[in-house]
């Protein structure tokens, strides 16, 4: 008897947790329904908006889309999508509202740097440095919206001492970040490794190109450390949501060179009806006709025929269709970071 209700306890036991496991799964199956819902209804969510409502987004996550012979000017490096993707949902929204509130910033930003022949879009550095916040003072100890560090500071001639942190200092600093940002330029002639070397330093830098024996970003990104990997596509993630599209300082030196020469083709060949001497090429920054004369061995009496108000033109930060003899329009392409160079370093001693 007492065997007979031990076997009906444990019967009632066995239906019990059968009873259980059914129930559980049942729960699971619709957490998971529930979940894959939710997944489906954030396409119309408004902070998701900026994936799909802005002008270039429509294809920029989509491996289906993307075209390596084309340069990301309009399309993302496959290896930065998860990453920017993200980033636009988290971080988009607070850098919509940014455009308004810190235009005053911006207008100075874009003022200085093209004193010193920079794109002004490297102002994006300042925004995932420091959100614009000129008394943010990070572990390492650099500060300002530019986020300097203190030998780096020094070098530059801004003030420290326990009245002043002239780091802090808009106007001041960012004058000190234009010229850090154009050393590291004039050194690895790659706007991607110039924000790498200004968040990690230009010696660990080096040693990523040497260990990685390559000049990519993409390809040496892994001897970096991960917060400066971060840094770089935090940048490029800016100039998506600021620009609507990539530009110059989102690609290498080798994509660069690759869209100068499409342009240069594509200028050659729409002037071809006109004109089987002479191309245009469309340049901006501090540039001087005598000094672009000179380098490329041209009368400037030549030049300032075929290019009319140049200097008056690119003084005022306009862009200019310039004129040159087909056997220069390489040259000038091959030359013309030096060129400037010289141009702006003429314009400081003057």
């Amino acid at each position: 008897m007492k065997n007979v209700k031990i076997a009906v306890k444990l019967r009632r036991l066995s239906k019990s947790c059968m009873i259980s496991g059914i129930i559980l799964s049942l729960a699971v199956a619709g957490s998971s329904f529930t979940s894959y819902g939710n997944f489906d209804s954030r396409s119309s969510n408004p902070r998701d908006s900026l994936l799909t409502d802005k002008s270039g987004f429509k294809s920029l996550f989509s491996a289906a889309y993307f075209d390596p012979s084309k340069p990301y000017i309009s399309q993302l490096n496959p290896q930065a999508v998860p990453f920017v993707q993200n980033y636009i949902r988290t971080s988009g929204e607070s850098l919509e509202k940014m455009k308004v509130w810190g235009k005053p910033y911006f207008d100075m930003y874009d003022g200085i740097l093209s004193q010193y022949g920079l794109p002004k879009e490297l102002k994006y550095l300042s925004v995932i440095e420091s959100s614009l916040l000129p008394n943010i003072v990070s572990w390492a100890g650099a500060t300002g919206p530019w986020q300097i560090m203190q030998e780096e500071a020094k070098r530059m001639g801004l003030k420290m001492n326990s009245q002043v942190d002239e780091r802090t200092n808009f106007y001041k600093s960012t004058h000190a970040a234009a010229k850090i940002l154009k050393e590291l330029h004039t050194q690895f002639h790659d706007w991607l490794l110039v924000i790498a070397a200004y968040n990690c330093g230009r010696g660990r830098l080096q040693q990523a190109i040497k260990k990685s024996g390559s000049r990519n970003f993409w390809d040496l990104q892994y001897y970096l450390p991960e917060e400066t990997r971060n840094h770089v596509k935090r940048f490029i993630g800016t100039h998506y949501i600021f620009e609507g599209s990539g530009g110059l300082t989102t690609m290498t030196a080798a994509e660069v060179l690759d869209f100068d020469n499409t342009n240069v083709a594509a200028s050659l060949h729409k002037n071809a009806g006109t004109s089987l001497e002479h191309g245009t090429i469309e340049i901006a920054g501090k540039y001087k006709s005598t000094i672009i004369a000179k380098s490329l061995g041209l009368e400037i009496v030549n030049f300032n025929r075929l290019n009319p108000n140049f200097d008056k033109t690119v003084s005022q930060g306009k862009s200019y269709n310039m004129t040159l003899p087909l056997e220069k329009i390489t040259l000038f392409s091959d030359k013309k970071n030096a060129i400037l160079n010289e141009c702006i370093q003429s314009l400081l001693n003057s």
